[in-house]
C-alpha cells in the first residue's frame, strides 16, 4: 500500500523529529552539532521556513517550525539530511545512511499547543537526566526563548511574541511556563501525533484540517474503532 502524503499545511507549525539510523549517534562532538546548525539554517533562509525551537540530543532531533509554502519543510529537512549525512560519513570513515528512514512529522494547532510543544522540545535534556534545568544544555533553542528575544536562527511565533508586551515580561512568561513542565497526558499526545504523523490539537482543528486534506488527521486510540466522521476520507 502506497503511503500517504505527509500532513502539510502552508503556515502551521510542524514538529519533526528526524533520528539516527538504528538509534545510532546522530552527533560524535560539539562541532557535529555545529556543523548541524549551520546547515539548518542555511535550509531554513534557503526554503523561507521559520524555526521556533529546537533540541539536538545525541541520537535524535527535535525541530518546532512552520512552512510557509506547501513542501517547505520537507525540502529543508532533505536539503539538511543530504548535506549532513554525507559530510559525517566523510568525517567518521564511514559509509550507508546516517538517518533512520523519513523524518517524523506532526502538524501542530498553535493556539493550543505551541507553546506547550515548545517546552516539551526543550525539556528533552531534562527528563532524559542529562541535566537539571534546561538552561543548563547548550544545544537547545532555550536560552534563546527564555531571553524573551530569540535570535537567528529562531524566528518567534506570534503566540510566543504575544506572552509579553517587553522581552522581560515574555522572558518571565515563558520561564514560568517551562517551569511548570508537560503533563503526562500532553506528554502522551504530542508523543503519540508525532509517532503516528498526525496532528496535534483539540478536536475541532482536527476536523478542519481533515475535511480540508479529506483524510483521517487525528492520532489513532489504541483499543479504540474507528467511526466515519469529518476526521475520516469524505466519500
Amino acid at each position: 500500500m502506497a503511503r500517504l502524503p505527509r500532513i502539510d499545511v502552508a503556515g502551521v507549525p510542524q514538529h519533526l523529529i528526524v533520528r539516527g539510523n538504528n538509534r545510532a549517534l546522530m552527533f560524535r562532538d560539539d562541532a557535529d552539532r555545529m556543523i548541524f546548525l549551520r546547515f539548518l539554517q542555511d535550509a531554513l533562509e534557503t526554503c523561507a521556513c521559520d524555526l521556533h525551537a529546537y533540541v539536538l540530543m545525541t541520537n535524535h532531533v527535535h525541530l518546532l517550525a512552520t512552512g510557509h509554502a506547501e513542501g517547505d519543510l520537507s525540502e529543508m529537512m532533505h536539503r539538511i539530511g543530504r548535506r549532513f549525512a554525507s559530510l559525517m560519513n566523510l568525517r567518521w570513515g564511514r559509509t550507508g545512511t546516517l538517518f533512520e528512514g523519513r523524518f517524523r512529522s506532526s502538524l501542530v494547532d498553535g493556539e493550543a499547543y505551541l507553546l506547550t510543544c515548545m517546552s516539551y522540545i526543550e525539556l528533552n535534556p531534562v527528563r532524559a537526566a542529562m541535566v537539571r534545568l534546561p538552561g543548563d544544555y547548550a544545544w537547545s533553542s532555550h536560552r534563546e526563548n527564555v531571553s524573551g528575544r530569540p535570535r537567528k536562527p529562531l524566528a518567534p511565533h506570534e503566540i510566543y511574541l504575544a506572552l509579553g508586551s517587553t522581552d522581560a515580561d515574555r522572558a518571565a512568561a515563558y520561564r514560568q511556563l517551562v517551569q511548570a513542565g508537560v503533563g503526562d497526558d500532553e506528554l502522551n499526545r504530542i508523543r503519540t501525533s508525532v509517532r503516528q504523523c498526525r496532528v496535534l490539537g483539540k478536536d475541532e482543528f482536527c476536523a478542519s484540517i481533515g475535511a480540508g486534506l479529506e483524510r483521517m488527521v487525528a492520532p489513532r486510540v489504541p483499543g479504540r474503532p474507528r467511526k466515519r466522521g469529518q476526521n475520516e476520507k469524505l466519500t
